[in-house]
């Protein structure tokens, strides 16, 4: 059972459905492609089959992987990535380049034109420009008004 935070903040919630142990490993791996069971197994060494099984069911129930079968006896399935979880890209990007400047110095995210590393920043697209970290917050969103129905006559 994912942890509950209880708290009302995207970081907390997005961290009660993909910060269980092996779940961002899962995506990182997946990140390059459809992969089968037994492929991610042995991609990420170490992990139980039940645990892989269990983050694969999490992952498709909230629509951030996909389950293909390819056998039908026995039953065989192939894992994709959807969009909602392509999103995810640059989050493991973002863990890649901080773990790499932080805690693993011994790689680097590059570009593969030019093979220089890269760092992430914000982007604002309404004024066209990156910005510092320092002038960003988080703000509710403003909820739209929900047009009531007249009561039944």
């Amino acid at each position: 059972m994912p942890k509950r935070y209880g708290q009302r903040c995207p970081v907390a919630k997005s961290l009660e459905l993909l910060g269980e142990r092996w779940t961002l490993l899962v995506i990182r791996d997946l990140l390059s492609g459809s992969r089968r069971f037994q492929d991610l197994e042995t991609s990420l060494d170490g992990i139980a089959p039940n645990v892989l099984s269990e983050r694969l069911k999490i992952l498709e129930e909230h629509g951030i992987v996909a389950r293909e079968f390819y056998s039908e006896h026995p039953p065989r399935a192939a894992y994709a990535l959807t969009p909602r979880g392509r999103d995810l890209g640059m989050v493991v990007g973002a863990l890649a380049v901080w773990g790499a400047r932080h805690v693993h110095k011994d790689a680097a995210l590059v570009h593969d034109d030019c093979d220089a590393a890269l760092e992430l920043k914000y982007y604002c697209p309404k004024c066209d420009t990156r910005v510092s970290g320092r002038t960003v917050h988080l703000r509710a969103r403003k909820k739209t008004a929900r047009r009531r129905r007249p009561a039944p006559r």
